[in-house]
């Protein structure tokens, strides 16, 4: 069969690309081996956010005494909100389909190999199109550790089957990932400890906002032990060294959550003479463009960002390009969010990075206490707004906030890094009061 566009993975990158593609008028593929909706909506931020959100809910009832909410006798069912997360991804998945179906994008289930020159092939079945998206996501990066391979040692997948809950959870590795679920497990009451090889948690942060956080899922009973290297899983006890110390710890349950790593085997690509970056990811450029004429690239299969609204993005710029529209992604204004409670939102750059980029930079932080709505619903929680300027123009450049609502806030953020406006023209932005996004203005009075 011939097709004008094939797109290969069913994840936020390829079903937004092959509705977008559909929509122009081209005709479309879509493979796929799993599940339509790719990591995301399977394994990773749908059904997280989801359990994340029954935690909250759990935690707010059972601290609630100081709005006057007396909860009472309480209790988490585990296995309910599992199976409502089930339901959210049942629901999202015959979304996708109907979607494709509006738009008549062929959808074929199976594993394709690409040839050189424009051709696939899926379930024995050999097909060319005009031009080739790869999207194909990304897996757990689990490290050799001698032990690892122990039924009660899972990764970021593995936990999301578990409708249980655990005597006790160690988590090893304080990224993302690792913050989240150690925030799910502990608003719950389940012991968790976290084993981080840095200095400090989510390494990717602005280090001050990472302490904050840190702290805060420390008053829900998590428990960090920073500079902690694994050596090795010996039944249930987890050896590590801290402080040029050996230490061990038992688990009822270990989450390994070390980072993630491109799917980009058994496609056929070193056969093909596709290029990879240092990261192991295909190398692109800021259109999406590999170095084979017709193939292309979006998400985590390139090794960059990482985040399902980035795969989007990419997949929409290959789009735009194949179909003559000039278009090409923006990496700085990309906003990044962890779904901890407090949760963390960040979009362009930390002073550092933007002083290692060469910017003359000024810098302006205010802790979220100021603000009246945010005393008002979140009592006793530290939070922080951080803004970087370039100093020379005034032009935004880096927003950092921890917080309550900041997951809803960043996008105002985003676009104030997106248009490139500078303080002056932010200080002319009317925001409705009592809102938690004042402090997007308010936290230009501390710049210096």
């Amino acid at each position: 069969m011939k097709y004008d566009f094939a797109v290969i993975g069913a994840g936020p990158a390829g079903y937004v690309a092959a509705k977008k593609a559909a929509s122009a008028g081209l005709k479309v593929v879509m493979v796929e081996k799993k599940k339509l909706g790719g990591v995301c909506l399977n394994e990773g931020c749908v059904p997280s956010k989801t359990l994340l959100q029954a935690a909250k809910t759990y935690h707010h009832a059972k601290h609630g005494s100081i709005f006057g909410v007396e909860a009472g006798s309480l209790s988490f069912d585990f296995g309910k909100a599992h199976a409502h997360k089930n339901s959210v991804m049942d629901r999202m998945r015959d979304g996708i389909a109907g979607l494709m179906k509006k738009h008549k994008v062929e959808v074929i289930e199976g594993e394709a190999t690409l040839s050189k020159g424009s051709s696939f092939t899926v379930n024995g079945e050999t097909h060319e199109a005009d031009n080739i998206l790869l999207c194909t996501g990304s897996s757990p990066s689990i490290p050799p550790i001698p032990g690892i391979e122990a039924d009660h040692i899972v990764d970021s997948t593995g936990i999301l089957n578990i409708d249980t809950l655990p005597k006790n959870l160690v988590i090893v590795g304080g990224g993302v990932i690792g913050c989240e679920f150690a925030c799910v497990y502990a608003s719950v009451g389940v012991p968790v400890t976290v084993l981080e090889a840095m200095p400090e948690i989510c390494p990717n942060l602005d280090s001050e906002i990472a302490a904050i956080l840190r702290k805060e899922l420390e008053k829900k009973g998590v428990t960090f032990q920073l500079g902690a290297k694994v050596e090795s899983f010996e039944g249930k006890s987890v050896r590590f060294t801290l402080d040029g110390e050996s230490k061990n710890m038992d688990a009822d349950l270990v989450l390994v959550a070390t980072g993630r790593r491109p799917n980009v085997s058994g496609l056929g690509l070193e056969e093909i003479g596709l290029d990879f970056d240092p990261r192991g990811g295909v190398k692109v450029d800021n259109r999406g463009a590999t170095n084979l004429p017709g193939l292309w690239a979006a998400g985590d299969v390139t090794g960059q960002a990482w985040l399902a609204h980035a795969a989007s993005r990419m997949a929409e710029v290959v789009v735009h390009n194949i179909n003559g529209q000039k278009d090409q992604m923006r990496h700085d204004t990309m906003p990044a969010v962890v779904y901890t409670s407090p949760e963390v939102a960040v979009v362009g750059l930390t002073k550092e990075e933007a002083i290692d980029r060469g910017f003359k930079v000024k810098t302006g932080k205010i802790p979220m206490a100021i603000n009246a709505r945010y005393i008002a619903e979140n009592p006793g929680e530290e939070g922080m707004c951080k803004v970087v300027l370039d100093a020379d123009t005034n032009r935004l450049i880096g927003v950092h906030m921890v917080g309550g609502a900041c997951s809803e806030m960043i996008f105002g953020a985003t676009a104030m890094l997106e248009t490139e406006l500078r303080e002056e023209e932010i200080a002319e932005i009317v925001f409705p009061h009592p809102t938690t996004s004042e402090i997007m203005k308010d936290v230009f009075m501390a710049v210096r």
